[in-house]
């Protein structure tokens, strides 16, 4: 193991266990306004983009090469990294959609998704890297 490379995903997993917070402090909320969904909604994102980022150079810090989102959780998950690979791309793709759309009935779905579907998974990652 490379001692900077492992620096590093330490480093980025304290960012990542920042949002992880965020997010499971809201996680169990019922929301009505729409900023309070659209608030979920960019923890969500945050905490994603943090997630895949900490794989990454933790990947790196075990001799892998990794550079896309995709390419990372494939490889994170054949390790096992993270047990639920297709709900990690499924993330993904909820995540470069909500990039580039936004509609109430959308958010409505995704915020129910993100307390019961991804909360869970970010969960399982925070969970395994702090014992690390």
């Amino acid at each position: 193991m490379d001692p900077l490379k492992d620096i590093r995903w330490r480093q980025r997993f304290e960012n990542f266990e920042k949002s992880y917070k965020l997010l499971e402090k809201y996680a169990k909320v019922e929301f009505k306004s729409e900023i309070e969904k659209a608030g979920i909604i960019q923890f969500f994102k945050m905490t994603f983009e943090l997630a895949w980022k900490v794989q990454k150079d933790y990947l790196e810090s075990e001799g892998f090469n990794v550079k896309s989102p995709r390419e990372t959780i494939k490889q994170a998950f054949q390790i096992g990294l993270i047990e639920n690979g297709h709900e990690w791309m499924d993330a993904l793709s909820k995540r470069n959609l909500t990039t580039h759309t936004y509609d109430e009935a959308f958010a409505d779905k995704f915020v129910k998704e993100i307390q019961q579907e991804f909360y869970p998974i970010f969960k399982s990652l925070y969970e395994k890297l702090s014992k690390e």
